[in-house]
């Protein structure tokens, strides 16, 4: 499973490359200072949701098309790669149960980052 953040970085400077601009436009258009945009394009920082939502908007795409992983990107799921040099079928299970916890546990992560986020960003 690829790291969410990365995804939409790479989602978001796929689309900046397509409109030929800058990390500082984009965090001019948005509201954020360069390093905080910068943060965001590396994956050091969680996207927040309206955050999300303004980029969304200014490209005029989905939000769900910079969360889309890229077909094209080639990377392999390494549980799933593991699973196929796995002798039993109870390993395999337990494999998919390992992996279906750990994409619940880095979910709950980065709902839990974003409710931080959003709950700092209305409090004034």
């Amino acid at each position: 499973m690829a790291d969410i953040n990365i995804v939409v970085a790479n989602n978001i400077i796929d689309q900046m490359k397509k409109h030929n601009m800058k990390q500082i436009d984009l965090a001019n258009a948005i509201g954020v200072s360069k390093q905080i945009m910068s943060k965001m394009l590396n994956g050091s920082r969680l996207i927040g949701i309206a955050e999300l939502h303004k980029i969304a908007d200014y490209f005029h795409v989905k939000m769900d098309d910079l969360l889309q992983s890229s077909a094209e990107s080639g990377e392999v799921d390494v549980i799933r790669a593991f699973m196929g040099k796995v002798g039993s079928e109870a390993a395999r299970e337990a494999l998919h149960t390992a992996d279906e916890l750990a994409d619940l546990i880095i979910f709950h992560a980065n709902v839990c980052e974003n409710a931080k986020v959003m709950s700092e960003t209305w409090e004034m």
